[in-house]
């Protein structure tokens, strides 16, 4: 699998366990981006030529093949710069004009900062209440739902597959009490962690926005998409103006374009949007299937061999991401010796403050899993905090 990834031509030795932070790109996906600025570079939507009528072609297809990838409509698909820009685009453009002083917005405690500060200045605008939903067991804690909502919830906000916890939240039993409680209340998902693993159904799930990220689906950096149910979208506000996103304009006042459009306004990122639509393509080429069977036996493996690992205790594991601590050393020393060994972990907070708090810890190391890991980069991995019960004198084994 390490030979459809170039980075690995000049990394031959490299232990790449932090895709949840970003993942690596195969070649299909550096070629798309290479073939674009190289063939048919120029803008979209405005050019009466033969490679702007291209590259505007690939664009549109890629927002076709993104939405049948989550199981949305083409119009219902917003290109942004990642799920914080979507995140914020929600709680701008449909945020500041549906919620008001008294209302209620509940959120969780294990959210990424990229779906909580948004909300955090929501609230502060408007005079809003946030509230969390805690864990119980490590694990969300659907039973205290019914005891925070009230006539005042107005959103429900929360990632798919937490960045520190690992573990898949139940979006669509979550959502069936929220919408039986009150079907006005719009649901929103964080679902950075998940779509390189699992396949999402944004119908299915029962839920109003869905965000996530290119680059962590093995796309380029730089790109994101929001879904949103399409009246939704129709009476949402963008958050950028100017050319593209409007139908006319005078010196005093405009009319936005319809659908879509009106949130992408400015020279979009073109390479990076048809160069997501092959990252669909090589997932879906793969299957999720064969993702999940990869992602869980590597993951049996790396819980197998750490577990002989003293002073080492587990903060969070799923089927992708394991987060962990050592007794006595720090996350960051953890991380830079690992590195010798040519090994990429985390270490911090993963954006992911509160949460850390609660659990009770500063910080944790994070190893989670791509396509292209193998046992070779779990027993560098081991070979590496092996390394560091001998410089910190933690008892390791030999």
């Amino acid at each position: 699998m390490k030979k459809i990834f170039p980075i690995y031509q000049k990394h031959s030795k490299l232990a790449y366990l932090d895709s949840a932070a970003t993942a690596l790109k195969p070649k299909s996906v550096i070629d798309a981006v290479c073939d674009y600025y190289s063939f048919y570079s120029a803008n979209i939507h405005r050019g009466i030529y033969e490679i702007s009528e291209e590259a505007t072609k690939k664009y549109e297809e890629a927002r076709d093949v993104v939405a049948k990838f989550i199981g949305a409509k083409s119009n219902e698909i917003v290109f942004t710069r990642g799920t914080t820009e979507s995140i914020n685009l929600v709680a701008c453009g449909w945020g500041e004009i549906n919620i008001k002083q008294g209302d209620e917005i509940i959120l969780t405690v294990m959210e990424h900062h990229s779906n909580l500060l948004p909300w955090q200045i929501l609230a502060k605008k408007t005079g809003a209440k946030l509230k969390y939903l805690g864990l119980k067991n490590g694990q969300l804690d659907l039973t205290e739902l019914k005891n925070i909502l009230t006539s005042k919830t107005k959103l429900v906000a929360l990632t798919q597959i937490s960045n520190v916890l690992g573990m898949e939240n139940p979006i669509k039993e979550l959502a069936t009490q929220v919408k039986n409680y009150n079907s006005d209340i719009k649901i929103l998902v964080d679902g950075a962690q998940a779509v390189a693993h699992i396949k999402v159904d944004v119908k299915d799930l029962g839920v109003d926005f869905y965000a996530f990220s290119g680059h962590k689906l093995y796309g380029p950096t730089g790109i994101g998409v929001l879904w949103a149910r399409s009246e939704i979208l129709d009476k949402m506000e963008p958050l950028n103006y100017g050319g593209g996103m409007i139908k006319e304009v005078s010196l005093y006042d405009s009319i936005l374009a319809d659908g879509v459009d009106k949130f992408e306004g400015g020279t979009p990122p073109i390479a990076e949007v048809i160069a997501l639509a092959e990252a669909v393509k090589f997932v879906e080429n793969l299957g999720f299937d064969f993702i999940s069977d990869r992602e869980e036996k590597l993951m049996s493996y790396l819980i197998e061999q750490i577990s002989n690992i003293p002073n080492l205790k587990i903060v969070g594991q799923g089927s992708s991401l394991m987060t962990f601590v050592i007794e006595g050393v720090h996350t960051h020393d953890v991380a830079e010796i690992l590195n010798r060994y040519g090994v990429c972990v985390r270490s911090g907070h993963h954006c992911a403050m509160p949460l850390h708090e609660i659990l009770g810890v500063e910080a944790t190391t994070r190893v989670s899993l791509g396509i292209y890991n193998d046992k070779d980069d779990i027993d560098n991995l081991i070979k590496g905090l092996k390394e560091v019960g001998k410089i910190f004198k933690v008892k390791l084994p030999i």
